[in-house]
């Protein structure tokens, strides 16, 4: 759409917060008129409302259900639920709902320059790992390149910034996908798929079908895990464009089509002359930090990408070698009297517990917190072999509690019946009473972390605060 498109045209931004705002902005830059609906009218969204109104911006408070009077587009953050009724009302009138990647999407190459082409990643755990780990590669080619998207920094600046892009790595949630009927990426990759998010889809076949919408329109690839079927089945059920491929990795030797490991080595049989009878050399299982089984999936997922862009295999390897992990992500914290710390709290659902937990062995394991609905037989199950012992915290550690009587009874449990922050230190402590030397103590805690900290991050740094505390007392 040029400017003159949008000169006029009546937009209702749903929502303020990190996406509504910048959103609003551009759209009033570009000369809408724009309204802002909120359903808070707290301090901040009056500060927020200041600030907008100061530039012409109109917003109305403590009202998102309403739909504003000759409203011909709606912008909706990320976080509004698709049952609200402003979106019924906006269905009954006709009127379209765009999210502010549908936005960033539309409003590509507006300044006449040749839009980047963008590489999509999604899935329920590893997003922002393997956007990092391929923005990582794209640089060691040579590439102008981002990480964007629900990694935390807008589409919409990349797209409209004064920097220019050859290429953009970009992280997209299932709640991004529902509102962006019309993005089409160059490849994408769906990671993996486990029960997340149900209260905003409604259910487990609505979250499945948006996390889809990344492969609709591909060009190039189509990038799906083999160990998990209902990834590539996404792939059959997509509408791409001619000639796009299947692309599948694995933790196993790879078939033609694929990438994988052999012998430790990170080869690919999909983007080789050959495939049926050659593989190429990438990397080796060494270069990718930290090197647990879900990371190395990871990486092979970011290099499936960055191959089906043209990258040369030695970008891949030294694109692997210097990316670092974010902080709480499998985190080494120290070694206290023979035993490894790792810091895992962006472990917030069974299934990132599950990967984090089939990395190490002997484990004691810190978990709980928000279970969100999420049941812990299955992961408990899995990982009662490796479990030295157990320390729980957090409101809903009961049910965690109860899985391992179930299924791992004989495994220690510390119960630490507090949800105050504090609790960590103690958890640290008794853990550390359990453990022996050649152990893990993992802080894996397969729940959120809404009933302690503010965030994960908070708690990450609480448990790494008290693995420092007990090291300075072991010197």
């Amino acid at each position: 759409m040029s400017n003159q498109d949008w000169q006029g045209k009546r937009v209702t931004v749903a929502g303020l917060g990190v996406s509504g705002i910048p959103a609003a902005k551009v759209l009033h830059g570009l000369g809408a008129v724009v309204m802002v609906v909120n359903d808070g009218d707290d301090e901040r969204s009056r500060a927020q409302a200041a600030e907008l109104e100061a530039q012409g911006i109109t917003v109305r408070l403590g009202d998102g259900a309403t739909l504003p009077e000759s409203t011909e587009l709606i912008v909706t953050t990320p976080g509004w639920k698709p049952d609200k009724p402003l979106f019924t009302a906006a269905a009954e009138a006709g009127v379209p709902v765009w999210g502010d990647v549908e936005l960033a999407w539309r409003l590509r190459g507006r300044d006449g320059r040749e839009p980047a082409p963008w590489l999509a990643v999604t899935g329920t755990n590893g997003k922002t790992t393997t956007v990092r780990m391929l923005a990582s590669i794209l640089e060691a080619a040579g590439l102008r390149t981002a990480a964007v998207g629900n990694i935390g920094v807008s589409l919409l600046d990349a797209v409209l910034g004064d920097e220019e892009y050859d290429v953009l790595a970009v992280e997209l949630s299932s709640y991004q996908l529902h509102w962006a009927p019309s993005l089409r990426a160059h490849s994408a990759a769906v990671l993996n798929l486990a029960p997340d998010h149900l209260d905003w889809h409604g259910s487990m076949e609505a979250y499945v079908a948006d996390k889809g919408r990344i492969y609709e329109g591909n060009r190039v690839a189509c990038v799906y895990n083999v160990a998990e079927k209902a990834t590539e089945d996404l792939v059959r059920e997509a509408d791409v464009e001619e000639g796009c491929r299947a692309i599948g990795f694995t933790l196993a030797a790879p078939g033609p089509s694929q990438l994988g490991v052999v012998d430790g080595i990170l080869v690919d049989r999909a983007f080789v002359a050959n495939r049926q009878k050659q593989a190429q050399e990438l990397a080796e299982v060494t270069d990718v930090n930290p090197s647990a089984p879900h990371n190395i999936a990871n990486a092979l997922a970011a290099a499936a990408l960055a191959r089906a862009f043209g990258v040369e295999p030695a970008a891949v390897r030294d694109g692997l070698r210097a990316f670092r992990p974010d902080p709480h992500r499998i985190e080494h914290v120290a070694d206290v009297a023979g035993v490894a710390y790792i810091d895992d709290s962006k472990a917030t659902n069974t299934h990132a517990a599950e990967a984090s937990l089939a990395a190490y062995d002997p484990i004691v394991w810190i978990a709980g917190g928000l279970a969100k609905g999420a049941t812990f037989d299955e992961l408990v199950t899995g990982a009662a072999g490796r479990l030295r012992g157990v320390v729980l915290i957090g409101r809903d550690r009961a049910l965690i509690r109860e899985a391992l009587a179930r299924h791992a009874p004989e495994v220690p449990v510390v119960d630490l019946d507090r949800t105050d922050t504090g609790a960590m230190s103690e958890a640290v402590r008794e853990a550390a009473r359990l453990a022996r030397p050649g152990d893990t103590v993992l802080m894996a805690p397969a729940c959120a972390s809404m009933d302690m900290f503010v965030n994960y991050n908070k708690r990450g740094e609480a448990f790494a605060d008290a693995v420092r505390a007990l090291a300075t007392e072991n010197d």
